[in-house]
């Protein structure tokens, strides 16, 4: 009756676990980013595609983002990471069976007759003893430091999953990015070319002047070396545009010397329209970073668990069975085996409170990542409204740039008109070019950031990754 009464209290107390349970973070108290409402080109609470790259409706993007997907080292080595944190999963939950074990051990011996008493009963001095046996040890799990040790291997396995997401959702945004920074680069040297081209066409008409003597030597060399700048702009262009050929080709999991097929030129990049913007509920719910610190917050929390069932009793279950004998034929035979059974119970009573000391930085890392955990959804928040307003003051930059582009087309061809005319001087000719090749340049490079804002947006968001089709919950 006692030991069913003990087998009983056992299996109640094994079916608890000391420590804090984990409760899911508090979600933000706000419903929005910004002080103000968002643009009306924001489609608030709308959900955000798996595939977001596929809203620039450039399929040379989309080619070169699915070879990166299957081509990067760094997606892989997440997903071996994951591979190994599950496994540790599964290492971790066979504390909770039994340990058995099976040992043979043959020993060739012979007595000291001449000394001692022979140890066979056949009192033969030379003999091989064969011995088997099977050992059985079970450590009972009555505070749950196991069970909390599995909690944080699923923690960790869990927060690597998020790691995986974070690694293709940082592996597509640095493509779109590097594919986007190129074809601004390509604009720019487009446009410091058109402005090379009206220099050299300005120094011809100047060299014609010059021949009339109706200007002097100083304009012409003035005009050379306005030449000479412009031509100094592109070195550097296309250097920068040589990197990001570079920078793609990695990204792909290819080398340098195999750069990608397809090329970029904003042309071919649709800017979107009706953005979708998650609400800040769903956002913590979503974000890659902001799940992998939750379950970062799990672990602590589990192993504080850890830290108490440490300082608790422990109980051991043995049990023994074998046979020993000189023939393997007789092992099993009567009077040939042996077993034993036996419970062992331990505290610690003494260990410089090492384990005190163990249970207070639990608690310390634990608050360690709660604060981390809020740092982390700050900076989410603050992440999408940072792009809130650059994509809504890129917005303007755009136009305004289209704007001052156009205006400085107009001025150059009618300073052009005017040169020819003879009713205008060089310098104004001088002024013009360079306000144009300025707009150009300008416009391309607001035109790249309007469209890397836009992408940043998605990335804030967390990319969708909830919506692809092979996602398991």
């Amino acid at each position: 009756m006692r030991i069913a009464l003990l087998a009983v209290t056992l299996l109640m107390l094994s079916s608890c676990a000391v420590g804090p349970n984990f409760k899911p973070p508090r979600i933000p108290p706000t419903d929005r980013y910004t002080p103000g409402e968002p643009p009306r080109s924001f489609a608030s609470g709308a959900d955000v595609p798996f595939e977001w790259w596929k809203v620039y409706d450039c399929p040379a993007l989309d080619a070169l983002v699915d070879s990166a997907l299957q081509g990067s080292p760094t997606v892989k080595a997440a997903q071996a990471a994951l591979r190994q944190a599950n496994e540790l999963v599964k290492a971790q939950r066979a504390t909770l069976f039994p340990a058995v074990q099976a040992s043979y051990a043959p020993t060739r011996e012979r007595d000291a007759v001449g000394t001692l008493s022979p140890t066979l009963v056949s009192a033969q001095p030379l003999f091989t003893l064969q011995t088997a046996q099977v050992s059985v040890s079970y450590m009972l799990d009555v505070f749950g430091g196991n069970r909390r040790q599995i909690e944080s291997a699923q923690a960790t396995a869990q927060a690597e999953r998020y790691e995986l997401e974070a690694a293709y959702l940082t592996l597509t945004s640095n493509v779109v990015a590097a594919a986007i920074q190129e074809a601004a680069v390509r604009a720019q040297i487009e446009a410091n070319e058109t402005a090379v081209r009206s220099a050299r066409d300005a120094l011809d008409i100047l060299k014609q002047q010059l021949a009339l003597g109706s200007i002097a030597q100083t304009a012409v060399m003035a005009q050379e070396a306005a030449l000479a700048a412009a031509e100094a702009q592109l070195p550097p262009l296309r250097k920068q545009l040589a990197m990001q050929r570079d920078l793609l080709a990695v990204l792909a999991g290819r080398s340098p010397g195999e750069p990608p097929a397809q090329t970029f030129e904003l042309s071919a990049l649709r800017i979107p329209q009706d953005l979708p913007l998650s609400l800040p509920a769903t956002l913590v719910r979503q974000r890659p970073d902001v799940l992998a610190a939750a379950e970062q917050l799990h672990y602590a929390t589990a192993q504080v668990g850890v830290a108490i069932a440490d300082l608790l009793p422990q109980i051991n279950l043995t049990a023994t069975l074998g046979g020993a004998s000189t023939s393997l034929s007789t092992l099993l035979a009567s009077g040939n085996t042996f077993w034993s059974a036996g419970a062992s119970l331990s505290q610690t009573l003494f260990a410089g409170s090492a384990l005190w000391h163990h249970k207070l930085a639990a608690d310390a890392a634990l608050d360690e990542a709660a604060a981390q955990y809020r740092t982390v959804v700050l900076g989410a928040l603050q992440n999408v409204a940072d792009t809130l307003y650059a994509l809504q003051f890129d917005a303007e930059a755009v136009a305004a740039n289209e704007r001052a582009e156009g205006a400085a087309r107009n001025s150059l061809d009618a300073t052009r008109a005017s040169l020819t005319q003879g009713s205008i001087t060089y310098l104004e000719l001088l002024n013009a070019e360079q306000a144009r090749a300025q707009a150009l340049a300008n416009l391309a490079q607001a035109r790249g950031n309007h469209l890397a804002d836009t992408a940043a947006l998605f990335v804030a968001l967390g990319g969708g990754w909830w919506n692809r089709p092979d996602h398991a919950p």
